[in-house]
């Protein structure tokens, strides 16, 4: 099903070039997009001429350009060479040097070994060529030696850069030209020079239903927010087969899996068009990257629903004219509004997908997988927020922040790669579901405060998600209030508001001290009163009697206020608290702190970070 709909994005994608370029969103089968620095400039003679940048210097440090080239060879091991591209190792047999100790000089080392392998492929596949741009690489890689490099115009810069290959005088390189792509095209069998990959087994494809040739090995797939937890950088495999085990019935490698070479190339082509960070259909969030694509009647639709979920799933902090009406969708999302009045030019029933990738050395597993619409999106997550919401607000926006800044709030330190492993996934697929939140994250959380007294609004108000689905759910009894209210609220809660009134005894009576009884007992407090609670009370009587001193007025209400948690309390406090109990306990801290301050008319003390 999963790679059924990326084939099909690809067909669409061919179909739909890029509004603002005129260009293809993605490369015809056979070729692919990478990340090329230089461009060889050769006379027909095949001597060097020039060597071209072309990354792209439109910010501030330039960076690789994607062009669209030859397909890669996939190498699992040994040499394998790229046809009329590669990196410096294969073109001109020079690589930088991997001794950190002698780096400096030279900063290069020779590759003859790489460069044997690029330089026999070429002369084999051009030898008897009568275009004058392949015959001008022909008589380039007949003559090249690799310690020529240590000479004018090379430098260290152009070291393990990728490179392509251009005629004197032409304007497109030469991989570019129709000669080139047709001798590509009648070879195209990408492992063709592969001895085992060249007697690739015919079948029925699982993704398209046709019988034709079967891909034994699968394109890879790549992209930075793969790479950046914990991917490979030269790619991962969603479809792979390395080891016996692994095998059934005697086949090997992509027979057990039966997808044709085409259906493999769009495939994977697809989901790597999805994970270009500049094509805002990708999330990464933890150890998950989400990438989301939407089926519609036509390109506008698509590009409109898409842009939608985004900023309902990662909501903009930036200001301007666009950003201002997004904030005005996503103020109507957060007020429980039908999606029509959300997104009236997005049709409800445009066909939406999400699927969560999680990198692991050279492999994706995936997470989730989702095929659902834009209104039930829209509705799924309008509960969400929902179940968010929290008085006092800890943020200053009309809608909660992105799902990175709640998630972060579980993570030692505050470190994206400390949160726990499929923890993100599993927080997301319950947004974009509607489903339980994860006990997990209740867990990290309570263990969070605990850790470390932090106890922001925005970790209180995901802990108040969580008790608010679940009992919505049936899965616990007790509601949990969206403001302070004491009568009808939990045990938990009670003793929580309670610790927030002897914390504020405390401060009212000594000021700010170096550690407080939040510093102190606070763990303590939340997961087994009976232990602390007696102690705090009665130190609460000597800080009551210091403030009679100088406030009296602060000090009649504060011990009035007391007395009603106190009185709401049964005779003895209970020994322990559940994970349940220790989020409610955090909502009634959180609730009754906001309170001391919303008297004094000063700034709450929640999480004054707005960032989303």
């Amino acid at each position: 099903m999963i790679l059924q709909r990326l084939n099909e994005l690809y067909y669409r994608l061919a179909q739909n070039p890029d509004p603002d370029t005129g260009l293809a969103r993605v490369p015809p089968y056979g070729f692919t997009d990478e990340n090329i620095s230089y461009c060889l400039v050769l006379s027909k003679d095949g001597v060097l001429v020039d060597i071209q940048d072309v990354r792209d210097t439109s910010e501030k440090k330039p960076k690789a350009r994607r062009l669209s080239v030859p397909a890669r060879v996939k190498r699992t091991r040994g040499e394998r060479s790229n046809f009329l591209w590669d990196n410096t190792a294969y073109v001109l047999g020079v690589e930088g040097n991997k001794d950190k100790d002698a780096v400096k000089e030279p900063p290069w080392v020779m590759a003859e070994k790489t460069h044997a392998t690029f330089k026999k492929l070429h002369l084999e596949r051009l030898d008897s060529q009568e275009d004058v741009a392949l015959s001008a690489l022909w008589r380039f890689l007949l003559s090249w030696k690799p310690e020529n490099f240590s000479k004018a115009p090379f430098t260290a810069d152009h070291v393990d850069a990728n490179l392509v290959f251009k005629l004197d005088g032409e304007m497109r390189y030469i991989h570019e030209s129709a000669v080139a792509q047709q001798l590509w095209c009648s070879q195209l069998r990408p492992e063709s020079h592969d001895d085992k990959a060249a007697n690739n087994s015919q079948g029925k494809c699982l993704v398209t239903g046709a019988v034709t040739d079967l891909a034994r090995l699968h394109p890879d797939i790549k992209g930075g927010f793969l790479a950046q937890h914990g991917g490979k950088s030269q790619g991962c495999s969603l479809v792979s087969f390395n080891a016996k085990a692994y095998e059934s019935f005697g086949k090997e490698q992509g027979d057990n899996a039966p997808v044709s070479e085409q259906a493999a190339f769009s495939y994977t082509t697809a989901l790597n068009y999805l994970l270009r960070r500049e094509n805002g259909q990708c999330l990464s969030v933890g150890d998950t990257s989400t990438v989301f694509w939407a089926q519609g009647d036509d390109a506008r639709q698509e590009a409109l629903a898409v842009d939608v979920f985004s900023a309902m799933l990662n909501p903009p902090s930036e200001d301007g004219g666009e950003t201002k009406a997004v904030r005005l969708s996503l103020e109507k999302v957060s007020q429980g509004r039908p999606f029509k009045d959300i997104a009236p030019d997005v049709d409800p029933n445009t066909r939406f997908f999400v699927l969560g990738l999680a990198p692991n050395a050279a492999r994706l597993s995936i997470r989730y997988w989702l095929d659902s619409n834009m209104g039930e999106l829209g509705r799924c997550l309008s509960e969400h927020w929902a179940d968010m919401q929290i008085s006092p607000l800890p943020w200053k926006t009309d809608h909660p922040p992105s799902v990175w800044r709640c998630l972060i709030q579980t993570a030692p330190l505050g470190k994206t790669e400390n949160i726990a492993p499929q923890l993100s996934g599993e927080w997301l697929r319950s947004i974009l579901t509607g489903q339980r939140y994860p006990r997990q994250l209740l867990t990290q959380i309570v263990q969070r405060l605990r850790a470390n007294g932090d106890i922001n609004g925005l970790r209180v108000a995901l802990i108040k998600a969580v008790l608010h689905r679940d009992h919505r759910k049936g899965f616990i009894k007790e509601a949990i209030p969206m403001s302070l209210e004491i009568e009808s609220s939990p045990l938990a809660y009670r003793l929580g508001c309670l610790f927030a009134v002897l914390e504020q005894a405390q401060r009212g009576a000594l000021g700010d001290v170096n550690a407080s009884i939040v510093d102190r007992y606070y763990g303590t407090a939340s997961s087994v009163p009976y232990s602390v609670f007696p102690r705090l009370i009665a130190g609460c009587q000597n800080h009551l009697s210091k403030i009679r001193k100088n406030k009296p007025g602060q000090a009649v209400n504060m011990d009035k206020r007391l007395g009603e948690i106190v009185a709401s309390l049964p005779a003895t406090f209970p020994k322990q608290l559940s994970i349940e109990q220790q989020g409610q306990f955090a909502v009634g801290y959180y609730h009754q702190k906001q309170a001391f301050f919303a008297k004094k008319g000063e700034t709450p003390d929640a999480e004054s970070d707005t960032s989303n």
